[in-house]
């Protein structure tokens, strides 16, 4: 591959990762203020966590289809939702998986521990792994297969 073909591609990709840290830090934002405001009102932290992410994962849907990977859209939308749906439930689930183990294992309980565990380390975890399945399952690059 030449060196000009190679900047392209990285590039590229580079485009690609910061639209996902856009729109994946829309989402976040909204995670972070529900799951927040929520803690105030008196919602378990689980519960909270629970909610937030199900709005946040809402907000990523739009920015991931019309902003981040505008260019990748499937010929199946009902797939491509199905499978976005299922890889954010599952990084939800990482994140919450890391508030319940500092919460519930550890008997961390401050909102202070469960913003770090939540929304700092399970966030960066899940972020990592949405990135991957989004990229590679729900919007794949469509024109390397129709080439």
């Amino acid at each position: 591959m030449s060196a000009p073909v190679r900047t392209l591609l990285a590039s590229e990709r580079a485009g690609e990762v910061v639209r996902f840290l856009v729109s994946g830090g829309i989402a976040y934002l909204a995670d972070l203020v529900v799951f927040n405001v929520l803690l105030l009102a008196g919602v378990g932290s689980v519960w909270s966590k629970v909610v937030s992410s199900v709005i946040a994962i809402f907000i990523a849907f739009l920015g991931s289809r019309y902003y981040t990977w505008r260019d990748r859209r499937s010929e199946h939308p009902g797939r491509e939702y199905a499978m976005f749906f299922l890889f954010s439930a599952i990084a939800a689930g990482l994140q919450l998986l890391c508030l319940a183990i500092t919460h519930y294992g550890f008997g961390w309980t401050s909102a202070l521990a469960d913003n770090l565990s939540g929304n700092v380390v399970g966030m960066a975890i899940a972020m990592v792994f949405r990135f991957l399945t989004f990229r590679t399952f729900v919007f794949p690059d469509r024109s390397a297969t129709s080439a």
